[in-house]
């Protein structure tokens, strides 16, 4: 039975996405809940399963395309196996050394390896963690050379026969220009629609209100004395880090309580006024800047805040964020002090009232 593939809700006030990465080809075999296609929204990536097993039967959409929540994308056909793969020559046996290699585990992600992955789909990124295997030696097969779950895959396998897969082929340096001029190249790579949407926000939020920006210094002594007195306590008794964003969102929540027009935000001719506190916090994923929110910071506690704080960074260098995450956010906090920058003037994040960059 023809099974059709649906573009899912995708979160508040999301209606359309951009195919990203189809997972599975016409004739590849689908398991129940296994991620066929990656979809790219304003502000998260996301993997699309099949709700049935069965055959992917054809795609009705493009890498590349727009497609609107609840389009149809994808058939599945459910029941239906996948004919086998033509038979492959055995490969000639490795020598000894090789087969030692074979034998060894692969080696936990490095920091190396972790960074490269953060400009991949989910499904690759994964693939890539999974496996050890080093992206920049692999040829992308993907739309513009974009690298495929597939290439890491076939990469993957090579490497476990004792193979190595072709390098890919070093950049030339760039050669002095003759005084007689000559030819110089340039490369159009276009937006993905998450830095579409965050410029145009940002723009927007610039055109829609009067900013106004101030500059304080604070003095940090007690912060830095009481963090290095009770770091190590607070480490064992909550498994956590006790980091500075945790004492800088306390402290905008009780400014937000004294102040509470910065925590509001405008609607028509109203100004609309929250009785809570949800701070979004600025993180950097893979393809863009992404603000999570603590939700309830202000009934939160340093040890909540903290381990909110954890495990949205880890999510968003993931790309595993969901919309839900990042929907909604009263207030905002931008660290722009881990780019080394001495000061900085954040846009609001529109609907909001109010930012804090930090420096």
């Amino acid at each position: 039975m023809a099974t059709e593939i649906t573009v899912p809700a995708l979160g508040e006030s999301v209606t359309e996405g951009t195919i990203a990465e189809w997972l599975k080809q016409p004739g590849d075999a689908v398991a129940a809940d296994e991620p066929i296609v990656s979809l790219e929204t304003d502000k998260v990536a996301v993997d699309v399963p099949s709700p049935v097993a069965g055959v992917m039967s054809e795609h009705r959409v493009a890498v590349g395309d727009t497609v609107e929540v609840g389009a149809v994308i994808a058939v599945v056909d459910e029941g239906a196996t996948a004919s086998a793969p033509k038979p492959t020559p055995t490969p000639t046996p490795a020598p000894a050394a090789a087969k030692a290699d074979t034998a060894a585990p692969a080696p936990a992600a490095s920091e190396e390896l972790l960074n490269a992955a953060q400009t991949m789909s989910p499904a690759v990124r994964r693939a890539v963690l999974e496996h050890g295997v080093d992206p920049s030696t692999i040829k992308g097969s993907g739309k513009d050379g974009r690298l495929t779950k597939e290439d890491v895959l076939a990469a993957a396998e090579a490497k476990a026969k004792g193979g190595t897969p072709a390098p890919a082929p070093a950049p030339t340096p760039a050669a002095t220009p003759a005084p007689t001029g000559g030819a110089r190249g340039e490369e159009r790579v276009k937006m993905t629609r998450m830095r579409q949407t965050i410029a145009k926000r940002l723009k927007g939020a610039q055109e829609q209100a009067a900013l106004l920006t101030t500059f304080n210094d604070c003095d940090m002594s007690a912060v830095m004395e009481a963090r290095d007195k009770y770091k190590d306590l607070f480490a064992k008794k909550h498994d956590i880090r006790l980091g500075f964003m945790g004492f800088f969102a306390k402290a905008a929540c009780l400014a937000l309580k004294d102040v509470p027009s910065a925590n509001a935000y405008i609607e028509g001719d109203e100004i609309v006024y929250h009785d809570y506190v949800d701070i979004s916090v600025a993180v950097s994923a893979p393809n863009g800047l992404v603000v999570p929110v603590i939700r309830d910071a202000d009934k939160k506690g340093f040890a909540r805040i903290e381990q909110d704080i954890a495990d949205f960074g880890a999510r968003a260098k993931a790309g595993t964020l969901t919309m839900d995450d990042m929907s909604g956010g009263t207030f905002t906090i931008s660290n722009g002090g881990v780019f080394g920058s001495l000061m900085s003037t954040p846009i609001i994040n529109p609907p909001q009232s109010a930012v804090l960059g930090l420096h």
